[in-house]
């Protein structure tokens, strides 16, 4: 499988902000054919316009759609013609115990079931704390993956994996096919937010967690922050990642 390049908009947001469509053209014209929205319910008609006129799609897009409002969530994926949507985090008081994880992935069954029943396959992302929790050994992500039915899949920030401890190419070979899409960013590996980089500009060894995961359908560059110029480490992010792989 050839994965999509998709730049999760998260990224941009102070930029949405101020500029939202010419926001988008600068994504596309970096060289970007994929997009991954944040709120899709608040965004849906925005980004309907802009990313129709600069030639974009959104394959994936993060919601609420456990914690918020669903039918807003769903009508919004439905608006875009987003295929998958995914849960971007979760309370950290169920990572606590074990009994908490499955709780958690009672939540997440759930709402796969939902979001089949209007069309949407359903994913879960990923932090730090889902790897730190370790019980009798065991990542706390893995006992949420063996407790989750087929129908969500994971979505795998492999930066916040690594932060958080995990082997994360042995993380991507262990869950397999559990492994729908990847979050690509950079750094320093630190919790610190602002120490994120352009992809290729840190010490991430991110083409090794690509490699691990050669069957996932979205590969989604994303920063939480930096401090240089983020629509600059976008672009750079793009050239890094189409000089070293091929994207659909």
């Amino acid at each position: 499988m050839t994965p999509r390049l998709s730049l999760q908009l998260y990224t941009v947001r102070e930029a949405l902000g101020e500029d939202f469509d010419g926001t988008i053209a600068k994504v596309a014209s970096y060289g970007f054919s994929h997009v991954e929205p944040y709120g899709i319910d608040k965004f849906a008609d925005q980004l309907v316009e802009s990313l129709g006129r600069h030639g974009l799609d959104a394959p994936t897009a993060h919601g609420n759609p456990v914690t918020g409002d669903l039918a807003a969530t769903i009508e919004g994926c439905q608006k875009v013609g987003v295929q998958r949507i995914i849960q971007p985090g979760s309370p950290r008081e169920l990572w606590e115990s074990v009994d908490g994880v499955k709780q958690w992935a009672d939540q997440l069954n759930t709402t796969a079931a939902k979001a089949k029943a209007e069309g949407l396959a359903f994913g879960y992302h990923n932090h730090a704390f889902e790897l730190e929790a370790v019980f009798d050994g065991v990542h706390a992500l893995d006992i949420l993956a063996d407790e989750l039915d087929p129908e969500v899949g994971l979505e795998i920030d492999t930066y916040w994996a690594h932060v958080g401890g995990a082997d994360t190419v042995a993380l991507l070979k262990r869950l397999g096919d559990r492994v729908i899409a990847l979050h690509v960013k950079d750094g320093d590996g630190t919790h610190d937010n602002k120490k994120q980089v352009a992809v290729g500009a840190g010490s991430v060894p991110v083409l090794d967690f690509i490699a691990a995961a050669p069957h996932v359908a979205d590969a989604v560059v994303e920063l939480d922050d930096t401090t240089g110029d983020m629509l600059a480490a976008v672009r750079d992010s793009y050239a890094y990642l189409a000089d070293k792989e091929n994207w659909a």
